[in-house]
This record gives C-alpha cells, sequence and structure tokens, in this order.
C-alpha cells in the first residue's frame, strides 16, 4: 500500500458510532424476529462480536453470534494453483427459522458474500438473511445489495480499501489507499502479485482482500 497517499477515512469513534448506529437499524428492521450474527472470517467476525452485545442489548433478547470460513466455497477454488487456508467456521446454534445478519467489512464484488450464502445454507434455512457491511465500496459484479451499511465509500478500482480492527492489527480504522503500479496490472488480469488467481479482479497480493 502507498502509505503517504494514504486517506484515513473512518477512525476509531467513527467506527463505534457506526456500528452503534447498524445495531440500531438491524433492531428496528427486525427487532421482533428471533435474531443471529454471523461473521465472515477474519475481520468481519471481529465486527460481528462487537455487534452482537450491541444488538442483543437493543433487541432484549439472546442473539446468537457464529462466524464462518469461506475458502472451500470460493468461485475460483478449482483454479487456485495453492491449497487455500482454511480456518474453521463455528455456527454453534440451529439457523432455521432464524433471521440471520451475515457481517463483512468491505463489501466489493459480491462474491464473498455469495460463498458465505452458501456456506450458511449449509447448515440448514433461515427465516431470512440479512447483510451488514462496515463499507461498501461499489464495482459489485453480482446482484448483491447491503441492507445495513456503514459507509459508502466511492472508489476506483485502483484503490485498495482496507479495515483494521485492534484484534488484527492493533488499531481501529479504515483506509483508502492507491494500489502500486504492478498491484493495478496483477487485479486486471486477475492475478495476485505471486501468481495465483483472484476470486475478484482487484484483490491486493497482500494484506486484507477487498471484496
Amino acid at each position: 500500500m502507498d502509505q503517504a497517499n494514504a486517506k484515513v477515512v473512518l477512525d476509531r469513534d467513527d467506527m463505534r458510532r457506526t456500528l452503534v448506529r447498524i445495531a440500531h437499524e438491524i433492531v428496528e428492521r427486525d427487532g421482533g424476529a428471533e435474531l443471529a450474527l454471523i461473521g465472515i472470517h477474519r475481520r468481519g467476525a471481529v465486527l460481528a462480536a462487537r455487534l452482537q452485545p450491541l444488538v442483543a442489548e437493543l433487541a432484549e433478547a439472546g442473539v446468537p453470534l457464529g462466524e464462518v470460513d469461506i475458502s472451500f466455497y470460493r468461485d475460483d477454488l478449482a483454479t487456485r494453483p495453492a491449497a487455500p487456508v482454511v480456518h474453521a467456521s463455528h455456527l454453534d446454534f440451529p439457523v432455521e427459522g432464524r433471521t440471520v445478519v451475515i457481517v463483512d467489512d468491505v463489501l466489493y464484488t459480491g462474491r464473498t458474500v455469495r460463498s458465505a450464502i452458501e456456506a450458511l445454507f449449509g447448515y440448514g434455512r433461515p427465516a431470512a438473511v440479512r447483510l451488514a457491511v462496515l463499507a461498501d465500496r461499489g464495482h459489485r459484479e453480482l446482484p448483491i445489495r447491503p441492507d445495513f451499511v456503514g459507509k459508502n465509500l466511492p472508489t476506483a478500482r485502483g484503490e485498495r480499501v482496507n479495515v483494521h480492527v485492534e484484534e488484527i492489527d492493533g488499531v481501529d480504522e479504515v483506509v483508502i489507499a492507491p494500489d502500486r503500479p504492478s498491484d493495478v496490472a496483477d487485479a486486471r488480469s486477475g492475478l495476485t502479485g505471486n501468481g495465483q488467481r483472484s476470486a475478484e479482479a482487484g484483490r491486493p497480493p497482500e494484506g486484507r482482500p477487498v471484496k
């Protein structure tokens, strides 16, 4: 990432206020339903864990929390030369009849969310599925639209949106920065910096994938 030209669009306080607002919106829309939150590994899972107590307090009800790893549900799995790094999914509650809110950090092409929905339905059939994202950067390739958005970030394909969370990165912030020229060329060809093909054009070769 070009640190000199990086721009912080959400800082720690902004992220906290944004999550509180999203929690209110979730309860206002679906507070009468049996809610559950499921984060997409990794940073989506962190954000879901932060949202869970906020939603539970507002809904005055228990809200189960889970996380999914989408490694085996990617639409480029057969073309990847290396095996994906797989993390455990944790859904220790039945999803049938619940309104499940999938939580992720950045929404980009929609392919990550599609994979998460496929993974979720492997556990059962929810009554409804919603999507909450901290940042929506546009450039959708699939007909997927978030129900709850922290911040809309108009971006160029030659830019990266990185969400940093204290639990993983030591700081809470959302940053936009231009890719290096080699990264942009790789993104256009669908290749990462080490020659691996990405599920989504525009995925950077290192750091947090944009989605």
